[in-house]
């Protein structure tokens, strides 16, 4: 190997390195829940792992994955519309907002959440620098579903566009942790 070609391999060891340190996943089924601290649109801070004893439906998108799983939050909304599931599971949509942090985009940001939180009658949290994500292992640009069981264990999580098998399952675990087998 003549010195270039060793100059080249030597320089490309950090970077390879960094690949497969970086190598992100998300939480393994039977896992720990994702935890993480994010803020609703008034500034109030909301932990995860504040959330015990009822299962947790965790939705987390970013304004062009947020119409990856429209299918499957209509199927949600119908089931919400039930006093039983508004009570025992928690719904925690977070929206990625990395990037919009600072003024005026900010105050557009906020706007915008309030609103939606509106329409959905849920509280939408925000990840204003996209820590959560990448705490989580999340994928950046990807519509991001956890079901996490009362017991705080991860019972299934998916990345992208679910397809209508995988949202029949996802629907038929959640109706199992809240009791309506």
């Amino acid at each position: 190997m003549d010195r270039r070609h060793f100059l080249l391999t030597v320089a490309s060891v950090p970077f390879v390195l960094g690949l497969a340190t970086d190598a992100r996943a998300l939480p393994a089924v039977g896992g720990a829940r994702p935890g993480g601290t994010v803020v609703d649109a008034d500034g109030n801070a909301f932990d995860t792992r504040a959330v015990n004893g009822k299962p947790m439906l965790l939705v987390y998108e970013d304004k062009g994955s947020a119409t990856q799983n429209k299918e499957l939050k209509d199927d949600l909304g119908k089931l919400a519309s039930g006093e039983k599931y508004r009570t025992k599971v928690a719904l925690i949509p977070i929206a990625d907002v990395e990037g919009y942090d600072y003024w005026p985009a900010s105050a557009f940001v906020k706007s915008s959440i309030r609103s939606e939180s509106k329409k959905i009658n849920s509280k939408i949290y925000i990840d204003w620098d996209g820590s959560f994500r990448k705490a989580s292992g999340f994928t950046q640009g990807k519509s991001t579903i956890v079901l996490v069981g009362a017991d705080g264990k991860v019972r299934s999580a998916y990345e992208g566009t679910l397809p209508k098998d995988e949202r029949d399952k996802l629907i038929t675990a959640l109706k199992k942790e809240v009791g309506d087998n």
